[in-house]
C-alpha cells in the first residue's frame, strides 16, 4: 500500500478523542445508566481509548463497558473467500433499559452496524442506542445509519480506502486515506 494521504495526524487525533469525550460527557453525565460497547475488532481500539478517557476526565472507578463480536451475524459472512476468525464477546452485563453507546472506528455501508444491533439484542432491549465513529464515509452508506458522534467526516470515492492506525499497533495515531484498496 502506497503512502496515502494523512487526515488526522496525531495531536488531531488525540484533540477529536478529547472532543467526542466531551460530547459523550454533555449527554450521558455520570454514565449511571449508560454503557459502552466496542465493536470487535477495530471498533474496541477506539472504545478503549474512549473508554480509559472518560474514566480520567470524570475521576470515576467504573463505567460498563463490553465488547462485542459480530462476526457471525454479518449478511455477509458466508461470501467471504476464507474462513472467518471470530473475536471474543466480553459484556458482563446486561443493557435491558441502559443507553448503549455503541463504538466503531469507521463508519462506512452500515453493515456492520445492522450485525452490531442485531447481536446486541442477545443482552437486552436497550433504552436507547447512539453510535461513537471515529471517521464517518457518509457518501458510501447502504443502509439507513448514521453516526451520533462523529470524530471526521471524509467524502471520499467507494473506491477509496480509510485506515485507522494506532499507536500501540502502528507506532503513531493517525487517519489515512488511499486512492484504493490496492494502491
Amino acid at each position: 500500500m502506497d503512502k496515502g494521504r494523512t487526515i488526522l495526524k496525531q495531536a488531531q487525533f488525540a484533540l477529536t478523542i478529547e472532543r467526542l469525550c466531551h460530547q459523550l460527557i454533555e449527554e450521558y453525565d455520570d454514565f449511571s445508566n449508560a454503557c459502552l460497547i466496542g465493536i470487535q475488532p477495530r471498533g474496541i481500539l477506539l472504545a478503549n481509548r474512549i473508554h480509559q478517557r472518560l474514566l480520567n476526565i470524570l475521576s470515576i472507578p467504573h463505567i460498563e463497558y463490553g465488547k462485542l463480536d459480530i462476526t457471525f451475524y454479518r449478511d455477509d459472512f458466508r461470501t467471504r473467500e476464507k474462513p472467518l476468525a471470530a473475536s471474543v464477546t466480553e459484556i458482563d452485563f446486561i443493557v435491558e433499559d441502559k443507553k448503549v453507546i455503541l463504538i466503531d472506528d469507521v463508519l462506512y455501508t452500515g453493515r456492520t452496524i445492522q450485525a452490531a444491533l442485531t447481536a446486541l439484542q442477545h443482552y437486552g432491549r436497550p433504552k436507547q442506542v447512539e453510535l461513537v465513529a471515529l471517521v464517518d464515509r457518509r457518501f458510501n452508506r447502504h443502509l439507513p445509519i448514521q453516526s451520533d458522534y462523529i470524530g471526521v467526516t471524509i467524502d471520499s470515492l467507494d473506491e477509496a480506502y480509510v485506515k485507522v492506525e494506532w499507536a500501540s499497533i502502528n507506532g503513531q495515531d493517525r487517519v489515512l486515506l488511499f486512492g484504493n484498496k490496492n494502491s
